[in-house]
Protein backbone atom coordinates (compact mmCIF):
# COMPACT_ATOMS: atom_id res chain seq x y z
CA UNK A 1 0.00 0.00 0.00
CA UNK A 2 1.08 3.44 -0.87
CA UNK A 3 0.90 5.92 1.89
CA UNK A 4 0.92 9.48 1.52
CA UNK A 5 0.19 12.37 4.16
CA UNK A 6 -2.41 14.39 2.12
CA UNK A 7 -4.24 14.10 -1.35
CA UNK A 8 -5.13 17.01 -3.64
CA UNK A 9 -7.66 16.29 -6.61
CA UNK A 10 -8.62 19.45 -9.16
CA UNK A 11 -11.33 17.52 -10.67
CA UNK A 12 -12.41 18.73 -14.37
CA UNK A 13 -15.00 17.70 -16.65
CA UNK A 14 -13.26 15.48 -18.36
CA UNK A 15 -10.02 14.53 -16.17
CA UNK A 16 -9.25 14.64 -12.53
CA UNK A 17 -5.65 15.95 -11.45
CA UNK A 18 -3.71 14.30 -8.23
CA UNK A 19 -1.12 15.55 -6.28
CA UNK A 20 0.29 13.38 -3.27
CA UNK A 21 2.13 15.31 -0.47
CA UNK A 22 4.56 13.06 1.98
CA UNK A 23 4.53 14.09 5.86
CA UNK A 24 7.78 16.66 5.05
CA UNK A 25 5.22 18.67 2.41
CA UNK A 26 7.03 17.37 -0.60
CA UNK A 27 5.23 16.76 -3.86
CA UNK A 28 6.08 12.26 -4.22
CA UNK A 29 3.01 11.60 -6.71
CA UNK A 30 1.16 13.78 -9.54
CA UNK A 31 -0.78 11.60 -12.42
CA UNK A 32 -4.24 12.67 -14.05
CA UNK A 33 -6.74 10.49 -14.20
CA UNK A 34 -10.14 10.20 -15.96
CA UNK A 35 -13.07 11.67 -14.38
CA UNK A 36 -14.90 8.36 -14.71
CA UNK A 37 -15.80 5.90 -11.06
CA UNK A 38 -14.00 3.33 -12.64
CA UNK A 39 -10.15 5.05 -13.53
CA UNK A 40 -10.71 6.65 -9.68
CA UNK A 41 -10.90 3.70 -7.83
CA UNK A 42 -8.12 1.88 -9.81
CA UNK A 43 -5.70 4.45 -8.90
CA UNK A 44 -6.60 5.38 -5.55
CA UNK A 45 -7.17 1.47 -4.39
CA UNK A 46 -3.74 1.18 -3.26
CA UNK A 47 -3.33 3.82 -1.21
CA UNK A 48 -3.29 3.84 2.29
CA UNK A 49 -6.30 5.69 4.39
CA UNK A 50 -5.37 9.35 4.12
CA UNK A 51 -6.64 12.88 3.72
CA UNK A 52 -8.27 13.54 0.88
CA UNK A 53 -9.44 17.50 -0.51
CA UNK A 54 -11.41 18.46 -3.62
CA UNK A 55 -13.66 21.19 -4.56
CA UNK A 56 -16.98 21.52 -4.71
CA UNK A 57 -18.45 21.00 -8.27
CA UNK A 58 -20.72 18.97 -10.66
CA UNK A 59 -18.86 16.01 -9.57
CA UNK A 60 -18.29 16.58 -6.57
CA UNK A 61 -20.76 13.86 -4.45
CA UNK A 62 -20.33 10.44 -6.25
CA UNK A 63 -16.87 11.47 -5.82
CA UNK A 64 -16.76 12.06 -2.32
CA UNK A 65 -19.13 9.10 -1.98
CA UNK A 66 -16.59 6.76 -3.78
CA UNK A 67 -13.64 8.31 -1.77
CA UNK A 68 -15.42 7.74 1.73
CA UNK A 69 -16.16 3.84 0.98
CA UNK A 70 -12.58 3.58 -0.24
CA UNK A 71 -11.93 4.21 3.40
CA UNK A 72 -10.07 7.75 2.66
CA UNK A 73 -11.18 10.81 5.03
CA UNK A 74 -12.53 13.09 2.15
CA UNK A 75 -12.66 17.20 2.96
CA UNK A 76 -14.27 19.05 0.27
CA UNK A 77 -13.70 22.87 -0.12
CA UNK A 78 -16.17 25.45 -0.56
CA UNK A 79 -15.02 26.14 -3.84
CA UNK A 80 -16.34 30.01 -3.07
CA UNK A 81 -13.82 30.58 -0.27
CA UNK A 82 -10.69 29.37 -1.68
CA UNK A 83 -9.32 32.33 -2.85
CA UNK A 84 -5.48 31.31 -2.81
CA UNK A 85 -6.60 28.86 -5.52
CA UNK A 86 -8.81 31.28 -8.29
CA UNK A 87 -6.94 34.11 -7.42
CA UNK A 88 -4.05 32.40 -8.25
CA UNK A 89 -1.58 34.21 -11.18
CA UNK A 90 -0.01 31.32 -11.83
CA UNK A 91 -3.07 29.37 -12.06
CA UNK A 92 -3.22 25.41 -13.88
CA UNK A 93 -4.94 22.03 -12.72
CA UNK A 94 -2.06 20.82 -11.68
CA UNK A 95 -1.29 24.03 -9.13
CA UNK A 96 -4.79 23.98 -7.37
CA UNK A 97 -4.36 19.97 -6.92
CA UNK A 98 -1.45 20.97 -5.50
CA UNK A 99 -2.84 23.84 -3.06
CA UNK A 100 -5.82 21.92 -2.31
CA UNK A 101 -3.24 19.48 -0.61
CA UNK A 102 -1.32 21.96 0.95
CA UNK A 103 -4.59 23.88 2.71
CA UNK A 104 -5.96 20.37 3.68
CA UNK A 105 -2.24 19.82 5.17
CA UNK A 106 -2.10 22.88 7.40
CA UNK A 107 -5.66 23.59 8.40
CA UNK A 108 -8.62 22.22 6.88
CA UNK A 109 -11.08 24.77 8.25
CA UNK A 110 -8.91 27.03 5.92
CA UNK A 111 -10.99 24.74 3.11
CA UNK A 112 -14.30 25.84 4.37
CA UNK A 113 -15.38 22.75 4.48
CA UNK A 114 -18.97 21.43 3.42
CA UNK A 115 -21.03 18.41 4.04
CA UNK A 116 -21.99 15.89 0.84
CA UNK A 117 -25.40 14.45 0.54
CA UNK A 118 -26.22 10.87 1.00
CA UNK A 119 -27.44 9.25 -1.93
CA UNK A 120 -30.33 8.71 -1.40
CA UNK A 121 -30.97 11.97 0.04
CA UNK A 122 -29.32 13.18 -3.82
CA UNK A 123 -32.22 11.35 -5.69
CA UNK A 124 -34.59 12.87 -3.96
CA UNK A 125 -33.15 16.29 -4.49
CA UNK A 126 -32.56 15.47 -8.64
CA UNK A 127 -36.63 14.91 -8.14
CA UNK A 128 -37.40 18.53 -7.04
CA UNK A 129 -34.58 19.92 -9.22
CA UNK A 130 -36.07 18.40 -11.97
CA UNK A 131 -39.64 19.84 -11.05
CA UNK A 132 -37.66 23.44 -10.46
CA UNK A 133 -36.63 23.52 -13.88
CA UNK A 134 -40.36 22.42 -15.40
CA UNK A 135 -41.87 25.05 -13.70
CA UNK A 136 -39.35 27.78 -14.39
CA UNK A 137 -39.22 26.21 -18.28
CA UNK A 138 -43.74 26.73 -17.96
CA UNK A 139 -43.01 30.47 -15.97
CA UNK A 140 -41.38 31.62 -19.17
CA UNK A 141 -43.81 29.89 -21.94
CA UNK A 142 -46.13 31.78 -19.87
CA UNK A 143 -44.44 34.68 -20.30
CA UNK A 144 -44.23 34.66 -24.02
CA UNK A 145 -47.63 34.15 -24.26
CA UNK A 146 -48.72 37.21 -22.66
CA UNK A 147 -46.34 39.27 -24.29
CA UNK A 148 -47.63 38.08 -27.70
CA UNK A 149 -51.27 38.87 -26.53
CA UNK A 150 -50.30 42.39 -25.45
CA UNK A 151 -48.69 42.86 -29.11
CA UNK A 152 -52.43 42.29 -30.34
CA UNK A 153 -53.05 44.99 -28.24
CA UNK A 154 -55.44 42.30 -25.84
CA UNK A 155 -54.70 41.37 -22.56
CA UNK A 156 -54.91 37.87 -20.87
CA UNK A 157 -57.07 38.02 -17.17
CA UNK A 158 -55.06 36.87 -14.06
CA UNK A 159 -54.81 33.32 -13.53
CA UNK A 160 -52.60 30.39 -12.96
CA UNK A 161 -49.85 29.18 -15.04
CA UNK A 162 -51.95 26.05 -16.53
CA UNK A 163 -55.21 27.70 -16.53
CA UNK A 164 -53.26 30.33 -19.19
CA UNK A 165 -54.10 28.14 -22.22
CA UNK A 166 -58.05 27.85 -20.95
CA UNK A 167 -58.13 31.15 -21.18
CA UNK A 168 -56.48 32.25 -24.71
CA UNK A 169 -59.04 29.76 -26.27
CA UNK A 170 -61.80 31.63 -25.02
CA UNK A 171 -60.73 35.08 -24.54
CA UNK A 172 -58.72 35.71 -27.99
CA UNK A 173 -59.99 35.21 -31.96
CA UNK A 174 -59.25 32.08 -33.46
CA UNK A 175 -56.93 33.64 -36.15
CA UNK A 176 -54.77 34.80 -33.14
CA UNK A 177 -54.23 31.12 -32.11
CA UNK A 178 -52.68 30.02 -34.92
CA UNK A 179 -48.92 31.30 -34.03
CA UNK A 180 -49.73 30.51 -30.34
CA UNK A 181 -50.96 26.85 -30.58
CA UNK A 182 -47.89 25.37 -30.27
CA UNK A 183 -46.92 27.51 -27.20
CA UNK A 184 -50.07 26.67 -25.87
CA UNK A 185 -49.40 23.07 -25.96
CA UNK A 186 -46.01 22.73 -24.56
CA UNK A 187 -47.47 24.79 -21.25
CA UNK A 188 -50.38 22.33 -21.42
CA UNK A 189 -47.54 19.22 -21.48
CA UNK A 190 -45.69 20.95 -18.32
CA UNK A 191 -48.59 21.43 -16.20
CA UNK A 192 -49.42 17.84 -16.77
CA UNK A 193 -45.53 16.86 -16.00
CA UNK A 194 -45.77 19.18 -13.15
CA UNK A 195 -48.92 17.65 -11.78
CA UNK A 196 -47.21 14.28 -12.44
CA UNK A 197 -43.47 15.67 -10.36
CA UNK A 198 -45.90 17.02 -7.47
CA UNK A 199 -47.32 13.45 -6.94
CA UNK A 200 -44.27 12.05 -6.76
CA UNK A 201 -42.81 14.54 -4.25
CA UNK A 202 -46.00 14.10 -1.95
CA UNK A 203 -45.29 10.18 -1.95
CA UNK A 204 -41.64 10.18 -1.00
CA UNK A 205 -42.54 13.12 1.41
CA UNK A 206 -45.15 10.87 3.19
CA UNK A 207 -43.33 7.32 2.70
CA UNK A 208 -39.17 9.27 3.52
CA UNK A 209 -39.83 12.47 5.23
CA UNK A 210 -42.98 12.19 6.91
CA UNK A 211 -41.75 12.91 10.53
CA UNK A 212 -39.56 15.90 9.32
CA UNK A 213 -42.29 17.79 6.61
CA UNK A 214 -45.26 16.98 8.67
CA UNK A 215 -43.29 18.80 11.78
CA UNK A 216 -42.34 21.68 9.22
CA UNK A 217 -45.47 22.17 7.32
CA UNK A 218 -47.92 22.97 10.54
CA UNK A 219 -46.63 26.42 9.68
CA UNK A 220 -49.39 28.43 7.51
CA UNK A 221 -47.90 29.07 3.93
CA UNK A 222 -45.14 26.26 4.13
CA UNK A 223 -46.21 23.51 2.07
CA UNK A 224 -45.02 19.99 1.18
CA UNK A 225 -42.77 21.20 -1.42
CA UNK A 226 -40.36 23.64 0.99
CA UNK A 227 -40.72 21.13 3.69
CA UNK A 228 -39.35 18.83 1.74
CA UNK A 229 -36.60 21.00 0.50
CA UNK A 230 -35.80 21.96 3.61
CA UNK A 231 -35.38 18.73 4.95
CA UNK A 232 -33.50 17.41 2.25
CA UNK A 233 -30.92 20.12 1.81
CA UNK A 234 -30.05 20.20 6.02
CA UNK A 235 -30.22 16.38 6.28
CA UNK A 236 -29.57 16.13 10.05
CA UNK A 237 -31.25 18.86 12.15
CA UNK A 238 -28.29 18.46 14.83
CA UNK A 239 -25.60 19.49 12.51
CA UNK A 240 -25.95 23.29 14.05
CA UNK A 241 -24.84 24.34 17.25
CA UNK A 242 -26.99 27.09 17.30
CA UNK A 243 -30.43 26.90 15.16
CA UNK A 244 -29.98 30.78 14.15
CA UNK A 245 -26.93 29.95 11.87
CA UNK A 246 -28.84 27.88 9.67
CA UNK A 247 -30.13 31.20 7.87
CA UNK A 248 -26.40 32.33 7.24
CA UNK A 249 -26.47 28.45 6.07
CA UNK A 250 -28.94 29.42 3.84
CA UNK A 251 -27.23 32.96 2.54
CA UNK A 252 -30.19 34.65 4.44
CA UNK A 253 -27.65 37.17 6.46
CA UNK A 254 -25.93 40.17 5.29
CA UNK A 255 -22.43 40.13 4.31
CA UNK A 256 -20.19 42.29 6.06
CA UNK A 257 -17.08 44.39 5.41
CA UNK A 258 -15.75 45.71 8.80
CA UNK A 259 -12.70 47.58 9.04
CA UNK A 260 -11.99 50.35 11.97
CA UNK A 261 -14.47 52.18 11.80
CA UNK A 262 -16.23 51.79 9.09
CA UNK A 263 -19.17 48.78 8.65
CA UNK A 264 -20.62 48.74 5.70
CA UNK A 265 -24.60 47.89 4.89
CA UNK A 266 -24.30 45.17 2.15
CA UNK A 267 -26.82 42.78 0.89
CA UNK A 268 -27.32 39.01 2.05
CA UNK A 269 -24.62 36.66 0.84
CA UNK A 270 -26.57 34.46 -1.11
CA UNK A 271 -25.12 31.05 -0.02
CA UNK A 272 -26.11 27.56 0.32
CA UNK A 273 -29.00 26.65 -1.71
CA UNK A 274 -31.10 28.61 -4.23
CA UNK A 275 -33.85 26.60 -4.20
CA UNK A 276 -34.71 26.58 -0.91
CA UNK A 277 -33.92 29.88 -0.41
CA UNK A 278 -36.18 31.46 -3.24
CA UNK A 279 -39.01 28.60 -1.52
CA UNK A 280 -38.34 30.00 2.16
CA UNK A 281 -38.98 34.00 0.42
CA UNK A 282 -42.28 32.83 -1.11
CA UNK A 283 -43.21 31.49 2.13
CA UNK A 284 -42.49 34.47 3.95
CA UNK A 285 -44.47 36.90 0.95
CA UNK A 286 -47.20 34.85 1.95
CA UNK A 287 -46.99 35.28 5.55
CA UNK A 288 -46.53 39.13 5.08
CA UNK A 289 -49.41 39.33 2.47
CA UNK A 290 -52.91 39.78 2.55
CA UNK A 291 -53.66 35.80 3.58
CA UNK A 292 -50.96 35.34 6.03
CA UNK A 293 -52.38 35.05 9.32
CA UNK A 294 -51.48 37.06 12.19
CA UNK A 295 -48.62 35.30 13.73
CA UNK A 296 -45.27 35.98 15.86
CA UNK A 297 -43.62 35.80 12.64
CA UNK A 298 -45.79 38.35 10.66
CA UNK A 299 -45.63 40.98 13.52
CA UNK A 300 -41.84 40.65 13.32
CA UNK A 301 -41.54 41.25 9.57
CA UNK A 302 -44.55 44.46 10.14
CA UNK A 303 -42.31 45.70 12.89
CA UNK A 304 -39.03 45.98 10.73
CA UNK A 305 -41.28 47.10 7.95
CA UNK A 306 -42.77 50.19 9.94
CA UNK A 307 -39.09 51.33 10.65
CA UNK A 308 -39.24 52.91 6.62
CA UNK A 309 -36.48 53.72 4.45
CA UNK A 310 -34.97 52.08 0.94
CA UNK A 311 -36.62 48.78 0.42
CA UNK A 312 -37.77 47.99 4.22
CA UNK A 313 -40.84 45.86 3.08
CA UNK A 314 -38.36 43.38 1.29
CA UNK A 315 -35.71 43.39 3.66
CA UNK A 316 -38.55 42.69 6.30
CA UNK A 317 -39.75 39.51 4.22
CA UNK A 318 -36.02 38.31 3.47
CA UNK A 319 -35.89 38.58 7.83
CA UNK A 320 -39.11 36.78 7.89
CA UNK A 321 -37.44 34.21 5.79
CA UNK A 322 -34.56 33.92 7.77
CA UNK A 323 -36.53 33.46 11.04
CA UNK A 324 -38.62 31.14 9.22
CA UNK A 325 -35.78 28.53 8.96
CA UNK A 326 -35.02 29.25 12.28
CA UNK A 327 -38.34 28.13 13.17
CA UNK A 328 -38.24 24.96 10.99
CA UNK A 329 -35.51 23.78 12.11
CA UNK A 330 -36.54 24.25 15.90
CA UNK A 331 -39.85 22.25 15.25
CA UNK A 332 -37.73 19.54 13.64
CA UNK A 333 -35.63 19.34 16.29
CA UNK A 334 -38.50 19.86 18.97
CA UNK A 335 -41.70 18.01 17.60
CA UNK A 336 -43.07 19.98 19.31
CA UNK A 337 -46.63 21.47 17.94
CA UNK A 338 -46.37 24.90 16.29
CA UNK A 339 -48.24 27.82 17.85
CA UNK A 340 -47.99 30.84 16.04
CA UNK A 341 -48.21 33.15 18.68
CA UNK A 342 -46.36 31.29 21.46
CA UNK A 343 -44.58 34.43 22.57
CA UNK A 344 -48.21 36.42 23.26
CA UNK A 345 -49.29 33.23 25.31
Amino acid sequence: MKEYSVIGLDVSDKTIEVAALDTAGEVVWQTTVNCTPTAVRHALLNVARTVVALETGMHTGWLARLLTELGHDVVVANARKLRAIWGDDQKSDERDAEMLARLARTDRKLLRPVTIRSAETQRAMDLVTGRDALVRSRTQMVNVVRSLVKNRGARLRRCSPQAVPKHCRVDLPEADLVELDPVLETIESLSKQIAAYDRLIEAIAKERYSEATERISQITGVGTLTALVFTLVIENPERFACRRTVGAYLGLTPRRDQSGETDKQLPITHAGHSMLRRLLVTAANYVMGPFGPDCELRRFGERLAQRGGRNAKKRAVVAVARKLAVVMLALWQSGEPYRPLRQAA
